[in-house]
């Protein structure tokens, strides 16, 4: 704790003052003139309280002994296991620039357009528990500097010719980026950090603890390699963009690899420097059973981002009341045959089918952790305490060998080839069988094609469900696929009376519904996360 010099009260951080100040006896200090003795022994570490989540296993910190009641990263209500511990003194600190009334005001203007939200979310009680929190940053200083040859194309026509000029441009490289910046804590998804994203470094600051007072602070648990590939890619990426922009190099065809290894190397990319930062995040996590939903504000710009999932209810009630009037507008204005209606139908089943596949694919995504590559990082190395299955490891190699650019050999790239050889020389032979017997049979072709395509992404999201360990549960994605059939049937009985088509698309309808409640329960699952139950050992020392 900071003990105000005057009166002895607790010192905390004021944003709109950027001092510490006394609540007691109105005293404003600088951070950097208030000092604490056991902060000041040693240059590159400080003394803070720890805290360790029981449920999630979130782990934070605060240089000052205020009793923790609120873990921001699952919203449990307690927090246990308070330690005095040594931290690694981070090099710089951007302080918080908004206020909490500034975060939750940024926050309600995201939420005036999150029409299908749970009434929670909106909830003032439940905005109120925003906390302040310092995540945890490794900043890259890449740079980009040496001599550099290029090679260009320049093409030109001359009659009916197309003339193709090689050229060899060369030149002086000096290109350097600071603060390319990556999360360092495997607790905050990159998802949620790039949403709320970029910080402003003019505002960065050398770090004291002072600033922490009255906040809590993640702890680095990644270390500072695994997005230093990022970073130089990124540098690469910029300063090639830069190049093709120079008046020298404009009219010219820049011929250079797309992929970043040899792009880096021929820009001459490297990291110069790796500091450990910290940056400020108004963060509220609303948890839903085994389940969080995390709002965050960029506590230096107002940005916000949020995981919102819907509310089933809101959603039913707004379909069937924008779908009242659009019935009597049809009605009034359109004459919309039965076999159209049953059409109508079919093509919504087969929406509702290809959105399931897509939904379940990016739920299996970010359930593996494909898309974030920090906590897949601390799960690969924590893998003998807590061993990774085996659709994870999958993922994870997937991945690897996607960003490396690897899994690409010769012997694959002829598999591939020939593959397009036999499905063209396939295809010359079949549609136009297709087609013959399309001209004969009309509706029912066509109704054949729906079902079938209805029926690859059916089996396609069965796969996925099993992935997930959801075939517990009853597969309402099969909704589509009877309303597929139901379709199929009647156009091929071909019925005189219309009644038997309105009747078909009330089922195939009734049908699909099934498919569009599960679907949006699926969407909550992605709209959430999983509790970031991992073991904690503290901030990483390499900081």
């Amino acid at each position: 704790m900071y003990e105000c010099p005057n009166c002895g009260a607790n010192l905390q951080f004021d944003i709109a003052s950027q001092k510490l100040l006394c609540r007691s006896c109105n005293a404003s200090l600088d951070p950097y003139a208030f000092q604490k003795e056991k902060d000041a022994i040693e240059d590159y570490s400080f003394n803070v309280t720890t805290f360790t989540c029981p449920q999630c296993g979130g782990e934070i910190y605060s240089s000052d002994d205020t009793a923790a009641a609120f873990c921001s990263f699952c919203g449990a209500s307690t927090i246990l296991d308070s330690r005095i511990s040594h931290k690694r003194r981070p090099k710089y600190i951007i302080p918080f620039q908004r206020t909490k009334e500034d975060c939750k005001k940024s926050y309600m203007r995201m939420m005036r357009f999150a029409f299908f939200a749970p009434k929670e979310l909106k909830d003032p009680k439940y905005i109120d528990s925003f906390r302040g929190i310092y995540m945890p940053y490794w900043s890259y200083n890449i740079s980009n500097k040496g001599p550099i040859s290029l090679s260009a194309t320049r093409r030109h026509r001359r009659g009916d010719y197309i003339i193709t000029n090689h050229y060899a441009l060369e030149g002086d490289l000096d290109a350097g980026y600071e603060g390319i910046s990556y999360d360092a804590s495997s607790s905050f998804s990159d998802a949620v950090s790039e949403a709320i994203a970029p910080f402003d470094l003019s505002q960065q600051k050398n770090f004291t603890p002072a600033f922490l007072s009255g906040f809590y602070a993640d702890t680095s648990d990644i270390g500072s390699d695994t997005y230093k590939s990022d970073a130089r890619k990124q540098a690469a990426d910029m300063t090639f963009k830069k190049i093709r922009k120079e008046r020298a190099f404009r009219s010219h065809s820049l011929n250079l690899s797309s992929d970043a290894a040899n792009k880096e190397w021929t820009l001459h990319t490297a990291c110069d420097q790796v500091d450990h930062v910290m940056y400020p995040v108004w963060f509220l996590a609303y948890r839903n059973k085994d389940r969080v939903a995390y709002a965050t504000v960029n506590g230096q710009t107002g940005k916000a981002a949020a995981d919102l999932p819907a509310d089933p209810k809101k959603f039913l009630i707004a379909s069937f009341v924008t779908a009242v009037p659009i019935f009597i507008l049809l009605n009034l204005f359109f004459t919309v045959k039965p076999t159209a209606v049953m059409a109508l139908s079919g093509l919504l089943a087969l929406a509702a089918s290809f959105l399931y596949f897509r939904v379940l694919s990016q739920i299996i995504k970010k359930e593996f952790y494909v898309t974030d590559k920090g906590l897949l990082a601390k799960k690969q190395a924590a893998k003998v305490n807590q061993p990774l299955s085996q659709s994870e490891i999958d993922e994870w190699n997937h991945a690897l060998e996607k960003s490396r650019g690897k899994g690409k050999s010769k012997y694959t790239s002829l598999k591939k080839s020939l593959k397009r050889v036999g499905l063209i020389l396939a295809a010359s032979y079949i549609i136009p069988v297709l087609l013959l017997f399309g001209i004969r049979y009309g509706s029912v072709f066509l109704w054949g094609l729906l079902f079938l395509a209805n029926a690859v992404f059916t089996f396609l999201s069965w796969k996925k469900r099993t992935k997930l360990d959801k075939m517990s549960e009853f597969p309402f994605f099969l909704g589509s696929s009877v309303a597929v059939l139901i379709g199929l049937m009647i156009t091929a009985i071909n019925p005189v009376s219309d009644l038997f088509y309105y009747a078909g698309a009330m089922l195939s309808l009734f049908a699909v519904c099934f498919t569009m409640l599960d679907l949006i329960r699926y969407y909550n699952i992605l709209a959430t996360r999983k509790l970031p139950q991992f073991n904690r050992t503290g901030g990483d020392d390499r900081a």
